[in-house]
């Protein structure tokens, strides 16, 4: 079954989309890009505060909108961002010359990382292939630019099936987000991930905004509902 991960900025948040139905809490600024990151005081503030509260929910956080050209200030900001005591920490992997080697430093940190590949120019088989065979958890796609549509208006449905197939085949988990909507969940349920990103659906106004219980619980409900029930 599908699971639901929800990208919240703070406590209050993150204990609203836990008691709503997340399945992951992933900490970010959508104010600052699709991977907006959380200052680094506060992302290990919002671990320690979740954990006190018992909350058992596995815990990304994003390093924020770095350039692969900066693969100093990439590694430097995963090491920051794990010690903060994070399950996974996400990087995103933009269609540039320089993401194989990311890759490859990412591998090699010994840190539970999910490159994040960023699809607004398209989606490059060849280096998510790579990806696969340097055995990180997860392996995600997600847009950059969330007025340009979502993710099923950015890529093929050929191409997204490939990317799901053969992470799936490399043992990977493996997740889609990009301003998702309530109404696509017939098709993520086609497509068949093993998680899907939200926040733009779940907050009553643009993805800035603060997350909205109702539609949450709403979505959330849709998502774990067993694919026989969703089909009838």
């Amino acid at each position: 079954m599908m699971r639901m991960l929800v990208s919240v900025r703070s406590v209050a948040e993150a204990r609203v989309a836990a008691q709503g139905g997340a399945d992951f809490i992933d900490l970010k600024e959508p104010r600052h890009g699709a991977l907006g990151g959380l200052p680094i005081a506060t992302i290990g503030a919002l671990v320690r505060a979740l954990r006190e509260q018992g909350g058992r929910l596995p815990l990304s956080a994003t390093i924020g909108d770095l350039p692969m050209s900066e693969l100093a200030a990439i590694l430097a900001q995963v090491e920051a961002v794990a010690a903060c005591g994070v399950d996974y920490v996400k990087v995103g992997i933009e269609r540039a010359a320089q993401a194989r080697e990311v890759l490859d430093a990412l591998a090699a940190t010994g840190h539970a990382i999910v490159p994040v590949f960023i699809v607004d120019r398209g989606l490059d088989i060849e280096r998510v292939e790579h990806a696969c065979q340097l055995k990180f958890p997860a392996l995600m796609v997600d847009t950059a630019d969330k007025l340009a549509g979502s993710l099923f208006d950015v890529l093929q449905d050929d191409v997204l099936r490939r990317f799901v197939s053969g992470v799936r085949a490399s043992g990977a988990l493996v997740g889609v987000a990009g301003a998702l909507r309530r109404s696509q969940l017939a098709a993520l349920r086609a497509l068949g991930p093993d998680f899907a990103g939200f926040r733009s659906a779940v907050c009553a106004g643009d993805r800035s905004g603060e997350i909205d219980p109702v539609r949450l619980r709403e979505i959330a409900a849709a998502i774990h509902v067993t694919p026989a029930l969703a089909d009838a």
